[in-house]
């Protein structure tokens, strides 16, 4: 092998740019007061340091970002952060956020999606029969696609509608899914400012914040010794490895299963796009594997240690935010510029004040922190989510982060019915007009199930009647 090959080099050189990339944005953020100021996380700076590095070089001829490469980093960057995530012991005492939060979430998710479908329905529909004739009518169903689902259910859809008569359709949904993303990583930290300044957020330190930290803050009882002979980091990364190549083998069943029975193609497609919703539910399972085994004395040590993996849930969703803010191409717009304006920016305010109704009565005392991270997901990814979030909630105190992945799993249950939804609206004004219908109808049942799932009435003192709740929302 030849050693000065640049493809023997070319995964380290793009890695190093983004490392030296995140060192240059914690630099700026430490010796810039206004920097700091502004609550832009690290990763968010990095992220737009290469994003303006990229298009100066452009402009050379010079291409510094590897695109395919850094849209690789993001899609196992998530996947890798939550089965890390989802590793870690719980105790009985762990914050569930209650039976139903799994379903009201992804009720919550996905009704979101709904109320962007509407929106982007009705601005296309309206462009459609005065300034764009020519406009392809369901173009506005990209909207819930890009924000609400991201790059990969958006260049799905998109290209599906490219097939159908929509030109440019693969690139106006990545260009949408670019706009949430830029959303989300913006307009949700200008909001943080904003409620950080009314004294609104609660003051969660993140981990080593305070002088002094017990053994036991780095590790459980009965965890393997630092002495021994492999490191305990190591295995830490061992084990979150070994869940994803298991992920991956049960996709493959999967896909398998559905393309035997014929339900594959879009089918298929969600599942790799959920990719890090399959590796969390394999991590949880090799979990309680471990908890049983450990009660049963069948294995003697605690193998996962919760403070590293914390550590590098943190690493990869690092990776993953500035690689994702990296990746983002300006130029595919192609002529939906009026669309594109109006269609984003009516959905970036619309499910702001959705999630601030749905989120207040499901989350409870954790309200902000589910208003947020919901809010970074439902514009732009899962992992934006986890960025706003970590900005409030640097330790996952509350079932903020675990809502995400188990509303997401709910959530794919809730979206099915928006793949035939898809189908519909691509053939023609008409077809487009009764998806608009049909979505609203959708919307109204999952409001539905948002406000009277898990619903149940205790007696006061007063002898009145009143929803039950814990501290958590339960």
């Amino acid at each position: 092998m030849d050693f000065s090959d640049i493809s023997v080099w070319s995964f380290i050189i793009q890695m190093g740019i983004l490392m030296v990339a995140l060192l240059i944005a914690n630099f700026l953020r430490r010796i810039s007061p206004a920097v700091r100021r502004t609550l832009m996380p690290v990763a968010v700076i990095a992220g737009f340091i290469l994003l303006g590095l990229k298009y100066i070089f452009k402009g050379y001829g010079i291409e510094i970002i590897n695109g395919p490469l850094y849209e690789m980093f993001v899609y196992h960057a998530i996947a890798l952060g939550f089965i890390a995530m989802s590793l870690r012991t719980t105790d009985d005492a762990d914050k569930s956020g209650g039976k139903m939060i799994g379903v009201k979430s992804g009720a919550i998710i996905v009704s979101t999606y709904l109320i962007q479908g509407m929106i982007g329905l009705a601005v296309s529909l309206i462009l459609c029969k005065t300034f764009m004739p020519d406009l392809f009518p369901a173009s506005g169903l990209l909207l819930p696609m890009g924000f609400g689902q991201g790059p990969g259910q958006a260049n799905n859809v998109g290209t599906t509608y490219e097939l159908a008569g929509m030109s440019g359709g693969r690139s106006y949904g990545l260009a949408v899914a670019a706009c949430g993303y830029i959303v989300a990583c913006t307009i949700g930290v200008l909001i943080l400012n904003i409620l950080k300044r009314e004294g609104k957020l609660k003051n969660r330190k993140a981990n080593g914040s305070n002088d002094t930290v017990s053994v036991g803050f780095f590790q459980d009882e009965d965890e393997l010794p630092v002495s021994d002979s492999v490191d305990r980091l190591s295995i830490q990364i061992a084990l979150i490895f070994a869940v994803y190549i298991l992920t991956y083998f049960v996709t493959i069943g999967l896909t398998t299963i559905f393309d035997s029975i014929g339900v594959g193609g879009m089918l298929n497609s969600i599942l790799w796009g959920f990719n890090f919703i399959i590796g969390s539910a394999v991590a949880i399972l090799v979990r309680v594997i471990f908890k049983q085994g450990k009660e049963k004395k069948i294995i003697k040590k605690q193998y996962q240690n919760n403070y590293i993996l914390n550590r590098i849930s943190g690493f990869f969703f690092d990776v993953m935010i500035v690689a994702g803010i990296a990746s983002i191409d300006i130029e595919d717009l192609h002529g939906y510029l009026l669309l594109f304006i109006l269609m984003c920016g009516i959905g970036t305010v619309a499910t702001w004040f959705w999630l601030t109704l749905v989120c207040k009565k499901t989350y409870g005392d954790y309200y902000y922190e589910g208003l947020l991270s919901m809010y970074g997901m439902l514009t732009g990814t899962i992992g934006s989510g986890v960025l706003l979030l970590r900005e409030i909630d640097p330790n996952y105190e509350t079932p903020a982060a675990n809502n995400l992945v188990l509303g997401s799993s709910f959530g794919i249950l809730f979206g099915a019915p928006m793949l035939v939804l898809i189908g519909l609206s691509k053939s023609g004004f008409n077809n487009s007009l009764l998806t608009f219908v049909l979505v609203a109808v959708y919307w109204v049942i999952l409001s539905l199930v948002i406000q009277f799932a898990g619903r149940r009435k205790v007696k006061n003192k007063g002898g009145d009647e009143a929803e039950a709740s814990s501290k958590y929302g339960e």
